[in-house]
């Protein structure tokens, strides 16, 4: 069996034999796992991973040394491997919860411990989240494009059963409301959902009446569970949608049923034939039938859809979630920001790669907005224990600065908000210390946070700007390492 906690880059164990030789294994370091740019110029991502990151950190150290006489071999590794075999996690590690929104810097992770043990972690945490965020980010912005049901289908096309079946959970948290993927259903304890296939309907013979006689079969295998009908196998409104008629009407099917009846349309003008399908569905008294619509959907296809007037009752969608497809790679990135109580940061070529020093946490700041009931205003993340930090804790007046235009600056009234520290602790001495979530408890999560922002910082294209700044003593902090670098290199000479 696989121990993901070992997926992992050698670098990373390279890197730990200099710490164990040294003598610096056990200093104190802090680590933050963060991204900078949300993709597909999106406002924010969505957290999803953080339960599967504390069973990987919880199976550091099951290994035997000779698995890691595999990649680290030679005398001079000996005593490293055999403290890697019984190297496990002692430390703490912070963590959003799953189906947070999350702004780019802020602490998604963060990981404080002896050095060796919090750096391995770098690999297959980043592994984890940066797919599940992907999968996750893309399905909220499928499923923010329509006010109908989205379900994810996109197994066939993930990299994988791994991604496949942990993708399924990331996009049912960001928004879907359900997924096919059995897998997932039996983990999460959420069920699955599914219609039939093409080869299903020419199983029957390749005719009209081999079409009617697998719908003919199919409800009646299935009487009491939703019933979809595949209908453009060979012609979508000249027998397809007729057939479906005629087979729900042979069998008793109306809108009298229950569980739920449909149709599925998964091919050609799907703006043209839902509209059509439903005017034969009405005609033939068969007004609760639903329209269910697949073929490579996505939040720019079901928005155009929309606008075309689309009769359409819920959608499917594959690749474009499952493979997060037109960004399938996220950014999360893992830095040491503290270590041994000093503060670091790495200052990088790329203004963007700059980093927030020191142990963070971040707040989101709620106001009661008498026209919009509750609703976040600016997130802000501080030094832990520093004076911005303790006036919000204490719910005392505050005021932030934007870290770009230090003019720009917004002031919270004693009274006037509510403060939701956003980092919480998940792990302590290497144990889990909080409880399970249920997918759907997780899902509800996402659901109610995203009420909370306005309208305009939900749309999908040119989205408004959510505040979100740093403490000024965070921002002191950070100027001053780099001062102090800036001057060290114009004095540095061979």
């Amino acid at each position: 069996m696989l121990n993901f906690a070992y997926c992992s880059d050698k670098y990373q164990y390279t890197m730990g034999k200099s710490f164990y030789d040294s003598g610096m294994k056990d200093q104190h370091a802090v680590f933050n796992m963060f991204y900078r740019k949300a993709p597909e110029n999106n406002n924010w991502a969505v957290v999803s991973g953080v339960d599967e990151v504390i069973e990987m950190i919880e199976n550091l150290g099951n290994m035997d040394p000779v698995f890691f006489e595999k990649f680290l071999p030679g005398e001079e590794y000996a005593d490293f491997r055999g403290y890697l075999s019984a190297m496990k996690f002692t430390g703490t590690v912070y963590a959003m919860r799953e189906g947070e929104i999350v702004f780019p810097n802020q602490p998604i992770i963060i990981v404080e411990g002896p050095l060796i043990e919090a750096q391995v972690l770098e690999t297959p945490m980043l592994c984890i989240m940066n797919h599940q965020m992907a999968v996750a980010t893309k399905a909220s912005r499928v499923c923010r494009a329509t006010n109908r049901p989205v379900s994810e289908f996109g197994s066939r096309r993930a990299h994988g059963p791994w991604a496949a079946t942990y993708g399924a959970k990331a996009a049912v948290i960001a928004g879907c409301s359900a997924t096919s993927n059995i897998l997932t259903g039996v983990m999460y304890d959420y069920g699955s959902t599914g219609t039939m296939a093409h080869s299903y309907v020419t199983s029957f013979g390749c005719s009209v009446a081999g079409e009617f006689k697998a719908f003919d079969t199919y409800i009646k295998t299935h009487k009491g569970e939703p019933l979809i009908l595949l209908i453009d196998t060979y012609d979508t409104l000249k027998c397809g949608v007729l057939n479906a008629i005629k087979a729900f009407k042979e069998n008793g099917i109306d809108d009298s049923y229950e569980a739920g009846y449909g149709i599925r349309l998964d091919s050609g003008d799907l703006a043209y034939l839902s509209i059509e399908c439903r005017a034969i569905l009405d005609e033939n008294g068969l007004h609760k039938c639903k329209i269910f619509a697949t073929n490579s959907l996505d939040e720019y296809l079901i928005t155009d859809l929309e606008r075309q007037g689309a009769c359409i009752d819920s959608y499917g969608v594959g690749d474009a979630i499952a493979t997060s497809k037109a960004a399938p790679c996220f950014g999360n990135v893992y830095k040491l920001v503290e270590i041994d109580g000093e503060a670091v940061l790495k200052r990088s070529e790329d203004k963007i790669k700059l980093i927030n020093p020191g142990f963070q946490i971040t707040y989101r700041i709620m106001k009661n907005d008498p026209s919009k009931g509750e609703i976040y205003k600016a997130d802000v993340t501080c030094l832990r224990g520093d004076e911005l930090s303790q006036k919000i804790e204490a719910g005392e007046t505050f005021t932030i600065c934007d870290e770009y235009d230090r003019y720009k600056y917004k002031t919270f009234e004693a009274g006037d908000y509510v403060a939701l520290p956003m980092q919480h602790k998940v792990m302590e001495n290497g144990k889990r210390c909080v409880p399970y979530h249920t997918l759907a408890e997780k899902k509800a999560y996402y659901d109610n946070t995203l009420k909370h922002f306005s309208p305009s910082e939900r749309r999908l294209i040119n989205p408004h700007y959510y505040k979100v700044d740093i403490s000024d003593d965070l921002y002191n902090l950070k100027m001053s390492i780099i001062n102090k670098i800036v001057k060290d290199i114009e004095s540095f000479t061979l």
